[in-house]
């Protein structure tokens, strides 16, 4: 039979304590059971080497550590120090022309030929050769305080029109200046001046006309005074101004109105075809349902239903206005073209067709080569054609490029070569939406004025630029 456990008694086999243990010493020992001693390490056994990872993490970071506090710092000073002689040594090197660089490797195989051989001869060569080049040296010391003007007049400009580049030296030190040479880069070639001897203040104007014979960009300027020894061994130039780009438009007939446009437009103009909603109202007619109520005729309906006796309405009826957008798209592939003065025509045209667009107030988009204008001004127009260049440029590949950039136009003028095949302008006309009017205009030189509709596009034949106004006479009406 067990015996109740009795809490004051105890268990049968508990001893009370014989000492009182205060709460501060029990605490103290409950301190010393919780903490973990860790066992002494075995005689003879190395300590544990970390995982590749953190010996790697290790080098790392010290490599870090020692780049941010010592090499880095260092290299910074380095390059402070020798950034400024680096180029004030780049500076001199410039400086020497071709000819002086001839007479120093002259002077240096002088210099060789006689320390080989024993040639006293060829020791004086040597040291003439670097005489003649310090003495050259000496003659571009000296610094140059003007101020410099360039401007073009025009900017802009069609084959064969005249186009000047002026500048204007002024003297900006209170000193009188010394004499200058000009050099005016245009294109692939230079204009030298002579710039006389200015006083404080005083100002030197000159002008030189560029050739504007052939179609293209010339790049005019910058304006550079140099000065050089007499031998032309040694030369120092400054740049004063940027360089310009003069614009050569290719020459463009004179053509009449392109006609009216298929795309709706509040400026547009008003067409044949009838519409149930617009601005130039028409006629009456009678209420089809589905028709629109705001067009509903209240005076004409109650008067017809009056007469009738029945309900009647009529609507208004409207003429369509509509404004043309056209795609004007240029091939410059050379396959397509029968020579240079073939594609040289094609441009002509393709330019003439783009000042008549711009001039009445339709929209453009302008596709020839890298070349994309959208709805672009008189002065900008024109500015494709004077960078085209022949080259491989797939044609279908251009016709997706009217299709991604022009898929809202009305018209699509593609002007190309006499080459060009037909069975590709084909299905090129396929790339295109269908209700984007296609017109090919061929440029062919010598041949007579031709107009050939496809079916699926009209083809313009034109051999000479004075024939593109009657052949679209022919091919819009």
């Amino acid at each position: 039979m067990n015996t109740p456990y009795d809490p004051s008694v105890g268990p049968p086999d508990f001893e009370p304590p014989q000492e009182t243990i205060s709460v501060a010493q029990l605490d103290d020992v409950t301190r010393r059971r919780e903490v973990i001693v860790q066992p002494p390490a075995r005689p003879g056994r190395h300590p544990r080497i970390g995982q590749p990872g953190e010996i790697w993490d290790g080098v790392r970071q010290w490599c870090l550590r020692t780049w941010k506090d010592s090499v880095g710092p260092f290299l910074n000073r380095t390059r402070a120090v020798l950034t400024p002689a680096w180029d004030f040594a780049v500076a001199v090197v410039k400086t020497v022309t071709g000819l002086g660089w001839t007479a120093l490797g002259m002077g240096a195989a002088a210099w060789i030929v006689g320390a080989v051989f024993g040639w006293s001869e060829a020791g004086v060569i040597a040291c003439l050769a670097l005489l003649i080049v310090v003495i050259g040296a000496l003659f571009t010391i000296g610094r140059t305080n003007v101020e410099v003007e360039l401007s073009l007049a025009p900017v802009r400009v069609v084959v064969d029109q005249s186009a000047l580049a002026s500048f204007e030296i002024t003297n900006s030190s209170p000193r009188r200046q010394s004499s200058v040479r000009v050099r005016l880069p245009i294109g692939d070639a230079a204009a030298h001046f002579s710039a006389p001897a200015l006083a404080a203040g005083e100002s030197f104007e000159d002008w030189v006309t560029i050739p504007t014979d052939r179609r293209g960009v010339v790049d005019v300027g910058p304006l550079i005074t140099y000065r050089e020894d007499p031998l032309g061994l040694v030369r120092r130039e400054v740049a004063w101004t940027d360089t310009y780009q003069l614009f050569i438009h290719p020459a463009i007939a004179a053509l009449d109105d392109l006609g009216t446009g298929l795309l709706r437009d509040l400026e547009g103009r008003s067409t044949q075809d009838m519409s149930n909603s617009d601005l130039a109202f028409h006629t009456l007619r009678d209420y089809i349902p589905g028709d629109d109520q705001r067009y509903i005729h209240w005076k004409s309906s109650a008067r017809l239903s009056s007469i009738s006796g029945e309900d009647q309405f009529m609507v208004r009826q409207f003429l369509d206005t509509r404004k043309t957008h056209i795609a004007l798209l240029s091939d410059l592939e050379t396959t397509h073209f029968a020579s240079d003065e073939e594609f040289e025509l094609s441009m002509s045209c393709a330019a003439s067709i783009a000042a008549r667009t711009v001039m009445d107030g339709m929209d453009l988009t302008v596709l020839c080569g890298d070349q994309v204008v959208v709805r672009p001004t008189s002065n900008y127009a024109l500015d494709p054609y004077s960078w085209a260049q022949m080259g491989e440029r797939s044609l279908m590949g251009e016709f997706e490029r009217v299709r991604a950039r022009a898929a809202d136009a009305s018209m699509a003028m593609i002007v190309t070569g006499s080459a060009a095949p037909v069975d590709e302008l084909i299905r090129g006309r396929a790339v295109i939406p269908y209700a984007i009017q296609m017109i090919v205009i061929r440029a062919a030189r010598g041949r007579d004025v031709g107009l050939r509709d496809t079916g699926t596009f009209i083809e313009l034949t034109v051999g000479r630029l004075d024939d593109l106004p009657k052949a679209l006479r022919g091919g819009l009406t």
